[in-house]
């Protein structure tokens, strides 16, 4: 059981600031009331919100993605692992709101120039293959070094063909993906692996966020490089 209070503290430390700030700016810039009143009661369910979902993490996806990393590693078929992947990539990043907010963004924005199917289905590609490429090299043994810099390295490429409009995106792109629903999850996985393949050097399983950060980058740049 997870301690409570820890994740109330971890919570509060990380909303007060940010509450605070927003207060004293209200006391300087004199804001509406009403305004401040609707931000104070969005923290409210932000905070609650947070401390739930953390609560959540510790209690079931933790541990059962640790369990099912150790499972598929057991099974000694690296296709499955692989595969399991892909496809917890793709049904944990086209679930994420964050991503469904970006993309109606992009699409209100572009005029309906990229739409937001187009732009969804795009980053849920690039994440779930990149995911899959961080189980692989886990298994393989392919070093984490090698493939962020041969990831990194074809974005800066791909940056000088790009339209400037698309680079921004592409980036935003990475980062709602890697959202709080897929990191928990596939570190947790990334763990179970490692435990069982590198004799409890779990920390070899780090490192697939910053991978599969790569992937709905890409994702963006090609759709600019086509559409654009």
């Amino acid at each position: 059981m997870p301690d409570i209070k820890k994740i109330v503290l971890d919570v509060m430390s990380a909303v007060l600031p940010v509450s605070a700030l927003v207060v004293v700016l209200q006391l300087i810039l004199r804001l509406p009331l009403e305004t401040l009143v609707q931000f104070l009661v969005g923290v409210l369910f932000v905070a609650l919100g947070l401390m739930f979902f953390m609560l959540g993490a510790h209690l079931g996806l933790l541990p059962v993605g640790e369990v099912i990393g150790t499972s598929l590693t057991k099974t000694g078929k690296l296709w499955l692992v692989v595969l399991f992947g892909v496809i917890l990539g793709f049904a944990a990043t086209i679930a994420d709101p964050h991503l469904r907010v970006l993309a109606i963004q992009v699409d209100t924005v572009s005029g309906g120039a990229v739409s937001k199917g187009v732009l969804i289905l795009a980053v849920t590609a690039g994440m779930a293959l990149f995911i899959g490429l961080a189980m692989l090299r886990i298994v393989v043994g392919i070093s984490i070094k090698t493939l962020l810099v041969a990831s990194y390295g074809l974005i800066f490429l791909l940056a000088a063909f790009v339209p400037s409009s698309y680079f921004p995106v592409s980036m935003d792109a990475g980062g709602v993906a890697t959202g709080p629903l897929v990191v928990p999850f596939v570190i947790a996985v990334g763990v179970g692996l490692t435990a069982v393949l590198k004799g409890k050097r779990s920390s070899e399983g780090f490192g697939i966020v910053a991978l599969s950060f790569a992937g709905p980058i890409l994702a963006v740049m090609l759709l600019g490089v086509i559409f654009g």
